[in-house]
């Protein structure tokens, strides 16, 4: 059999029992002609169920049953919901491991760890935990559980919390769920990022990570010999008295339980709702990739349903801008679900345009009522590929046309279109929080696309996303650079004393900090204090749900590392990656409002000792000095304010 043959066909049932280990590295194959005991098991196991599934591979199976982005049958329904199996784990079991381990057990884990499926956990924390924060504050904890026989039903659940003169927290503040494995792979081989195409998965590891957070069950089986984080939260209500409340977390298997312990330190001082958090936060939502899951049509009430828990998460995060597709797609084809136009472009017979603006219009007011709201940013006057497509009604056919900034067609085109969009936006009274938005465009380029949008309508704010150009920067209001670039001291200054946006964004380039679903899940939160340390406005990341072909199942993709294009999963799954990040939005709320407090008081020794907390969050320090170590630190300190 060829491994690096992703193509979907199969011709055995043999085969495509073997094909759940495709895009797994060739140096396992060994592994798998002669594997342990338990890993021969379990191949058996699935290849017999497989052969009793698969009679031949016919377009009728290919219907029934998913397959992932590089061609790993999934042996169960595309795009499942409610429940769903993990895929086999590509390393298997080794007996060894699990030596004298016969029964099931549970005890608290470290968030800063991504437990495997099939070894013991280490870093565990023992029965008792203790989390700390302000009120309005979300806090985290990761239980783990592990069995050396089959479990049929763990659950949990939480007791009361109590605290002094019958004090509670209650039950609503808290929340959980059974953290799910998804597949996933490495950086490339020079260890300096993710970019680059990855079709031949052969040619990086493949592992299954603890990552998706799955609220949806509220039970779950356990294979023998496997290991179930669980993931708990705790969001303070701002009414809270502060003090110590004391609880436990009853984890139940099959009969057995084990009450874990957990005390939460409630500080004086108050966080805000997310809706008025400082941090400027981009994660770029993708409507097209829900629509495609949840098999329902486009911009029907049935989509508008299935995205509205995926933004309420989002809002919660403080999230500022809508992501909006100005024309047909302004990225080319990079996403499993690419972005088709939010407006109609249409050429009229007499050679003049017109546009229909209907379901950009439906997306916004829709994201707003969700609690996004305070930015539109559209996309894209100057596409990845310059090629802008368009109803032509003297031919009654869709048409495509080549052309770039500066030339007469681009600009007759565009005119029209800004002239038209202008006059809507002030109608809808959206005009002041429309951003005409690039991304990764070069300082020519831009100036041309900028010097008409200036001669459309001069009122116009503009951002770009990309590298740093000191003659780009006086025009762009919201003007976003890789995480590795700098403003000039008084260029930032004077951006923010003109209420203008600076941020930064990772993306596939950075191989240290990042969210890809093999990344340590520190990295998440330590982008948070080191935007802080930088004292920028906030963080853009370019997929938020761009999800790929069987997101829940194998977070690879044909291009960049896996997980670089989407941070939650279908039904509002969070993942331990997103609450993380969200953690660090946190603590930069932190010390903004210490920041502000200082200020007012004249208190120069607070404001110095908030720098020297935050002073280690430096580039030049990832990976040598661990993300988790410098975020626990800086945690414990901005608590003790």
């Amino acid at each position: 059999m060829n491994f690096k043959n992703n193509s979907y066909l199969c011709k055995t049932a043999e085969e495509q029992a073997s094909r759940a280990f495709i895009c797994f590295n060739p140096k396992r194959i060994s592994a798998l002609r002669s594997p342990e005991p338990i890993a021969k098991t379990m191949y058996n196991k699935i290849k017999t169920a497989c052969a009793a599934l698969i009679f031949f591979c016919s377009p009728l199976m290919a219907q029934q049953n998913g397959t992932t982005q590089c061609g790993v049958p999934t042996n169960q329904p595309e795009f499942p919901r409610a429940s769903y199996q993990e895929l086999p784990d590509p390393h298997g079991i080794k007996q060894s491991d699990w030596k004298g381990i016969t029964d099931w057990q549970a005890t608290w884990g470290d968030i800063d760890t991504r437990y495997e499926k099939h070894v013991p956990p280490h870093n565990k924390q023992g029965i008792s935990m203790t989390l700390e924060g302000w009120k309005g504050e979300t806090l985290h904890a990761q239980a783990v559980t592990w069995s050396g026989k089959t479990i049929t039903n763990l659950t949990f659940k939480f007791s009361e919390f109590n605290g002094r003169n019958h004090q509670t927290l209650p039950a609503s503040a808290f929340s959980g769920g059974f953290v799910r494995y998804v597949m996933t792979d490495q950086l490339n081989t020079d260890g300096k990022g993710g970019c680059g195409d990855r079709i031949d998965h052969s040619l990086f590891d493949s592992l299954l990570v603890a990552d998706c957070i799955d609220h949806t069950i509220a039970s779950m089986s356990m294979e023998a010999y496997s290991v179930r984080p669980i993931w708990i939260s705790c969001r303070i209500p701002k009414e809270t008295v502060p003090g110590t409340y004391s609880g436990k977390v009853i984890i139940e298997a099959d009969g057995k339980s084990v009450a874990l312990s957990l005390k939460i330190i409630v500080h004086k001082r108050t966080l805000p709702d997310a809706s008025q958090w400082a941090f400027h936060l981009d994660l770029w939502q993708n409507p097209f990739a829900v629509a495609r899951y949840y098999k329902v049509p486009l911009w029907s009430q049935e989509h508008f349903e299935a995205m509205r828990p995926i933004l309420k998460m989002l809002a919660g995060a403080g999230q500022k801008s809508i992501t909006v597709s100005l024309m047909h797609k302004p990225w080319g084809g990079q996403t499993e679900d690419y972005f088709e136009s939010m407006v109609t472009w249409i050429k009229k017979v007499d050679g003049t345009w017109r546009f229909d603006f209907g379901v950009f219009d439906k997306w916004v007011e829709f994201a707003m009522s969700q609690g996004i709201d305070q930015q539109i940013n559209c996309y894209s006057m100057v596409p990845w590929k310059l090629s802008f497509q368009y109803f032509d009604q003297a031919t009654n056919q869709m048409k495509s046309i080549q052309t770039a900034p500066g030339e007469d067609a681009y600009n007759e085109m565009w005119t029209a279109m800004l002239t038209s969009f202008s006059k809507h936006l002030k109608a809808k009274g959206w005009f002041d929080k429309c951003i005409i938005a690039m991304d990764e465009r070069p300082r020519e380029v831009m100036q041309q696309t900028l010097k008409l949008i200036r001669q459309v309508e001069p009122n116009f704010k503009v951002s770009l996303a990309g590298s740093y150009h000191k003659e780009l920067e006086p025009e762009l209001y919201d003007y976003c650079i890789t995480i590795g670039e700098t403003f000039p001291e008084e260029v930032k200054e004077s951006r923010q004393k003109q209420g203008k946006v600076s941020t930064v964004y990772t993306c596939c380039a950075e191989a240290f900090p990042n969210t890809f679903t093999f990344s340590d899940p520190a990295e998440a939160a330590w982008i948070g204090y080191h935007i802080a340390n930088r004292h920028l406005d906030g963080y853009l990341r370019w997929a938020y749900n761009s999800w790929v072909k069987e997101p829940l199942l194998d977070s690879r993709f044909r291009a960049w590392a896996a997980g670089d294009t989407y941070l939650v999963y279908p039904d509002a799954r969070s993942s331990i990656r997103f609450d993380r990040l969200v953690e660090g939005i946190q603590a930069y709320e932190k010390v903004y409002l210490l920041r502000k407090e200082f200020k007012s008081l004249n208190n120069q020794r607070g404001l110095e000792k908030i720098e020297k907390i935050l002073s280690p969050f430096k580039l030049k320090n990832l990976p040598q000095v661990p993300a988790s170590k410098t975020v626990q630190t800086a945690q414990k300190a901005l608590n003790g304010f």
